[in-house]
């Protein structure tokens, strides 16, 4: 049964992520069409074509591996300059050959030189909506996602009702309850389970941790506990008993004090948050995928060091779809609660499209944040040239940087595939 639930979770995690993939492809697709560029394919996977169909000149489909997606838009590059050309070869080796391929294939969509329904005729401002439609729908996924996690399932949180009593006084050697332990404050005072805490010496307290904060600060005094029981308010005076406990600084040192103890345990209920609560976690969730990313090649590699050496992962670092199929399973197998398995699955796949947002973003071609640049760039060439009334420039041909993509490429082939051996051997776990 619990092999069947960790299938079942990693199962689900390739289903979400095929989702946030579409997402992401629909959010480049549909103002290219508004614009009215012609989108010849949109497709989610790569590999052989398992499904399609042509609908309104676009063929839409499914392909064998769920790993990614693409939209292929007409002209992406203005047409290939008149270059000279050795043996059906672009001159100049590896690299130039490369770019002539792609001026190839961007050449393929274009149908004349006079065709104006392609990409790079776009306005810069309506390229820049184009490609940052696609993060922008994974960050809006993750938006939906969070508040239904936390508006609609909510948060866990330790109420002030008391779920269980305490029979004795711990000490310093032993929580065990001897014949020879003093009884508890709050047994002893009369608090039974189901009682509701309203205040604590004429301080409301809206949660556990306000009442646990009133009482580990007055070891030894007396305080008035007003407690809600069958629908009415009762008064009861408790003296926190004096216990050692450990406590950490925010500097992360560990010192001994003396606290107060009454005994009591809280009930644990999913607390709905307010409705801006999801768009909150997930722009805290950007700013702490974007600290990842920027160290991203450190981070692969100390993976990778690890992997090797056999030492424990940051549970913080990087992970590959394998590794967060894999923490989705364990989330599904886990022996807790239906909703608990629920909101957990959801908090990974929000997690998931914040860092395909945020990863999208790093301005590098072949990924989105690259052609925004290339559109910034040309745009700023033009307000250059309108300043120092030149003629406009021509387009920028990206097909130029094709080596450096190329680059890119194998960086994050080589990152991807560190991960994902690092997850498969030396996995993250949550428990």
């Amino acid at each position: 049964m619990e092999i069947l639930a960790f299938v079942i979770g990693v199962a689900l995690m390739v289903v979400g992520l095929a989702v946030s993939i579409a997402l992401h492809e629909l959010g480049h697709l549909w103002p290219a069409k508004k614009f009215g560029v012609r989108v010849g394919q949109y497709m989610i996977g790569f590999g052989p074509t398992l499904w399609s169909k042509r609908w309104r000149g676009t063929e839409y489909g499914f392909k064998a591996i769920p790993l990614g997606g693409y939209i292929s838009m007409a002209g992406m590059y203005p047409p290939s300059p008149h270059a000279a050309r050795r043996d059906g070869r672009a001159a100049g080796g590896f690299f130039a050959t490369m770019v002539q391929d792609a001026r190839d294939a961007n050449d393929e969509t274009l149908q004349g030189e006079d065709d104006t329904h392609v990409f790079y005729r776009l306005p810069i401002w309506k390229r820049i909506v184009v490609m940052l439609g696609g993060p922008l729908m994974n960050l809006f996924f993750a938006v939906v996602l969070f508040t239904i996690l936390l508006s609609g399932i909510g948060v866990q949180t330790a109420t002030t009702e008391v779920a269980r009593l305490s029979e004795c006084v711990p000490t310093t050697s032993s929580t065990e309850c001897t014949d020879s332990s003093s009884a508890a404050p709050a047994e002893a005072a009369g608090i039974r389970p189901g009682d509701v805490i309203v205040s604590i010496d004429g301080e409301p307290v809206a949660d556990f941790g306000e009442a646990s904060a009133i009482i580990r600060s007055s070891p030894g005094d007396q305080l008035t506990f007003v407690i809600e029981r069958d629908g009415a308010e009762q008064t009861l005076q408790i003296t926190p008993a004096t216990i050692q406990s450990e406590v950490t600084a925010a500097d992360g040192t560990t010192t001994t004090q003396e606290v107060g103890f009454v005994g009591v345990g809280p009930t644990v209920e999913y607390v709905q948050q307010p409705i801006w609560a999801g768009p909150q976690m997930a722009v805290q969730n950007v700013g702490a995928v974007a600290g990842i990313i920027w160290q991203l090649p450190a981070k692969v590699w100390q993976t990778g060091v690890d992997l090797v050496t056999g030492q424990e992962r940051d549970p913080n670092g990087p992970l590959s779809i394998v590794g967060a199929s894999r923490l989705s399973g364990e989330v599904a197998a886990a022996d807790s609660p239906v909703l608990n398995r629920v909101a957990g699955f959801l908090s990974l796949l929000a997690s998931l499209n914040i860092a395909l947002f945020v990863f999208n973003l790093i301005p590098l071609l072949p990924l989105d944040g690259g052609h925004i640049a290339v559109a910034l760039w040309e745009g700023i060439k033009r307000v250059w040239a309108k300043l120092f009334r030149r003629p406009p420039p021509e387009p920028v041909d990206a097909t130029k940087l094709v080596p450096l993509t190329f680059a890119v490429f194998v960086a994050l082939l080589v990152m991807g595939g560190v991960l994902i051996l690092a997850d498969l051997f030396n996995p993250v776990t949550l428990f």
